[in-house]
């Protein structure tokens, strides 16, 4: 397993007396990354500026991290034969908190806008955004990013093909002076990696045999009118993607009561998708009133229902083994069984019917795409005029087109929310912001 805890840079820091295994190195790196910081400021699902209780995306990864802990914790005492496989809880917990860095202001809004502004330039995609900042953009090292292991990169690869591949052979055209939604909102980008790292993916995948990393790279074919798609995942992977539907379905839920958004009837719609022996085997039967109870004190039973929602989900998951690969780390995936799996597809369906397709929510998430689109129009306009200096210099030295504007996507990838509107305030709106402003 060595080959999985070597790193791309040639030479690494080490300091006297540093008592850390190279996985408790990798967690410390996202958490002091810049770009682990501004998840603070970041949209999960409502705007980070609607209020201060829902989650953010910052608060989202950490609680993502958290679950994967107890998955593995759960997985462990289900599997102790594999205890050598499955990963250390400061592995998983790297590839929580590291897995939404590459999201870009505005949640899916914002990632929506700068695939379109990059669809003759290789596309956006933010989870091969994430790929990108932890293997390039972060700058702990010069070359090579954060420079995490090999494991831990493998473990944020969600999707292991990259954009060229598995984009949709047609790409709807328009522009923003169309003022066309029905452009944006199919222009969801695939699920990949940017081609700008397949030297990255190369350097994953080198220990794996030829046939493994064949099989591991499949996937689906585009069509006129759909993406392809990934087949497979890592172990990591698999854990990481389970404890982020998880923390998606319930936690956002959890949200959606507190702001009012979700009621007792839409709870009876997902209970309809609840399988009464799983459900009594795991207390949940209920819990209703204790979710929508509003009393004076009933923070803590709310608090409680929902600490038995993620226990059931986190103790159900099992271990399912693919015996074509020959890499054990790609053999073995984290599933959930039918009835708790359908009982979560419910809660995330709930969630994005009554919460995320809310017009209000709507109405924030044009507004975020339509700041995105401006201001990658202005920064490509006049990069030297707008850009930082330390992105002038990037641009300045691109070789081509296409990287040019990678960079100015990287810029507004980078942003958050609030820099983003300050931002765009500053360029298009009268009495906003002066020359001594800094951005």
């Amino acid at each position: 397993m060595s080959q999985w805890k070597e790193r791309r840079a040639p030479c690494s820091v080490l300091r006297k007396n540093d008592q850390r295994e190279e996985y408790e190195r990798d967690r410390a790196r996202v958490i002091h990354s810049s770009a682990f910081r501004r998840l603070q400021a970041k949209t999960q699902i409502l705007g980070v500026l609607e209020g201060d209780f829902h989650r953010t995306r910052l608060t989202h990864s950490m609680e993502v991290a958290q679950i994967g802990r107890g998955l593995v914790l759960s997985l462990l005492k289900k599997y102790p034969e594999l205890k050598d496989l499955i990963p250390r809880l400061e592995q998983i917990e790297t590839n929580g908190l590291a897995h939404d860095l590459g999201h870009p202001p505005f949640g899916h809004g914002g990632e929506i806008a700068l695939n379109y502004a990059m669809s003759d330039y290789g596309g956006f995609e933010a989870n091969g955004q994430t790929l990108r900042i932890l293997s390039k953009l972060e700058s702990h090292t010069p070359e090579h990013g954060l420079d995490l292991t090999r494991r831990s990169l493998l473990g944020v690869l969600k999707y292991p093909v990259p954009f060229s591949r598995v984009n949709r052979k047609q790409t709807p055209k328009g522009s923003d002076s169309d003022n066309n939604s029905n452009v944006y909102q199919h222009l969801l980008p695939p699920k990949c990696y940017l081609d700008t790292e397949q030297d990255v993916l190369n350097w994953i995948l080198e220990p794996l045999s030829d046939s493994d990393q064949e099989l591991f790279c499949e996937q689906t074919n585009p069509t006129k009118c759909n993406h392809g798609f990934s087949l497979h995942k890592a172990l990591d992977t698999s854990l990481m993607n389970l404890a982020d539907d998880i923390a998606y379905g319930v936690h956002d839920f959890e949200d959606g009561i507190v702001l009012r958004l979700l009621t007792r009837e839409h709870w009876q719609d997902v209970v309809n998708n609840l399988d009464q022996k799983w459900a009594e085997d795991n207390n949940l039967l209920n819990i209703e009133n204790q979710l929508f109870n509003r009393t004076e004190n009933s923070g803590h039973r709310r608090k409680q229902a929902v600490g038995a929602l993620v226990h059931g989900l986190i103790s159900s998951a099992e271990l399912k083994q693919n015996k074509k690969f020959e890499e054990p780390l790609l053999q073995w995936n984290a599933i959930l069984p039918e009835e708790p799996r359908n009982f979560l597809q419910a809660l995330q369906e709930t969630v994005w019917q009554n919460v995320i397709q809310l017009n209000t929510v709507q109405a924030a998430t044009y507004r975020g795409r339509k700041i995105v689109l401006a201001l990658f129009e202005a920064l490509s306009s006049d990069p030297e005029m707008l850009l930082p200096v330390s992105f002038q210099k990037l641009w300045k030295a691109a070789k081509c087109e296409q990287e040019e504007k990678r960079i100015v996507c990287d810029y507004i990838a980078g942003m958050t929310d609030q820099y983003a509107n300050r931002f765009y305030e500053r360029l298009f709106l009268p009495g906003h912001g002066s020359v001594f402003d800094r951005l």
